[in-house]
């Protein structure tokens, strides 16, 4: 359990350089947080959107298509409000027409960064933090990117089938989205999944882990988000770090680990990483905090509609010092050890 070990001993650095520990950023680079973007997410339109993807007759399960599709058109309907480019991308399983729904903004003269989450659900239950505030994020993201001036195009995705059973296998949205680029040969600078980002807990005992000594690093309080990456990762994610932890008003911890720990890959991030790609996840850590995981209680007046608002602007506000072109300034990369 070696690997184990030296897992531990990374994650506790990692712990040690989280956010406001300076201006010096996660990964050696610096952030001039006093000119991050001001605009902030809309905890209104946050629960209107709630309340249309996870009130709805039915449940959002690879079993329901039309609910499915209905999901589908919702988010694209949002999509086009704000974004020229929009489309689904449909693929057959068993027969059945599923979708992903994807809007684009920015150039196509450079890598692409992608942001998603999926919107299907594990069986019947209404799916508020799995994943409808992923979802829920992507809409928001959309409405604030509007107009930006972006160096690196980026397109939010909405995955369908990430659930059981097709988890792990060529039928996830997220894997059909992430093939079709290397197929494509689209230059892909990274990706970002947004799995489950709206419970959270102040009671002491409320977080668990995969491996106990974790809670000497990061606590047994359920309120913060987690930036999940591997430990090879690369430019994209060192970037984006940087800037979530100094700009995050949430309480941040990040793990840097090896794929085999239990957890790190549980999202749409794990096809993007099984083609070579730079990507990372943000969670609450899902059923290691909320209990409600893929359960009949996992609505939305389970979830902390304020934090979670923090955190879609801490991703956005991300996201502009990775892709936009007059902020590139403010990015600056300090040398530091291998």
């Amino acid at each position: 359990m070696k690997w184990i070990f030296l897992s531990l001993v990374f994650i506790h650095l990692t712990h040690m350089f989280n956010k406001n520990t300076g201006k010096i950023g996660f990964d050696g680079y610096s952030v001039n947080s006093e000119e991050a973007p001001v605009l902030k997410s809309d905890t209104t339109l946050i629960v209107e959107h709630l309340s249309r993807i996870t009130k709805a007759d039915g449940f959002r399960n690879y079993q329901n298509p039309e609910l499915l599709n209905r999901t589908a058109e919702y988010i694209l309907s949002v999509f086009r409000k704000y974004a020229d480019t929009t489309w689904f991308q449909t693929y057959t399983v068993n027969g059945i027409t599923y979708k992903n729904v994807i809007c684009r903004f920015g150039t196509q003269q450079q890598p692409l960064i992608v942001v998603g989450a999926h919107y299907d659900v594990c069986g019947d239950q209404e799916g508020a933090d799995d994943n409808g505030s992923g979802v829920v994020a992507l809409l928001e993201l959309a409405r604030m990117m509007k107009g930006q001036s972006l160096d690196h195009p980026v397109e939010l995705v909405a995955y369908s089938l990430e659930e059981p059973p097709y988890f792990r296998t060529p039928y996830m949205g997220s894997y059909v989205h992430a093939q079709s680029l290397k197929e494509s040969g689209i230059s892909v600078y990274g990706m970002l999944a947004i799995e489950m980002i709206g419970f959270f807990s102040e009671e002491r005992g409320s977080q668990s882990y995969p491996v106990k000594p974790m809670k000497v690093a990061y606590g047994r309080t359920g309120d913060f988000i987690l930036l999940a990456k591997r430990t090879d990762h690369g430019a994209f994610v060192k970037r984006f770090s940087s800037a979530f932890n100094q700009l995050s008003e949430v309480r941040t911890n990040n793990i840097k680990a090896p794929a085999k720990l239990p957890g790190i890959d549980f999202s749409d991030h794990l096809n993007y990483w099984s083609l070579d790609y730079d990507a990372l996840m943000v969670t609450n850590t899902a059923f290691y905090r909320n209990k409600n995981y893929h359960r009949p209680s996992d609505t939305m007046e389970t979830l902390d509609i304020s934090r979670m608002s923090l955190v879609i602007d801490a991703i956005y506000q991300s996201l502009l010092k990775v892709a936009e072109k007059e902020n590139k300034k403010n990015l600056k990369f300090r040398n530091k050890p291998a």
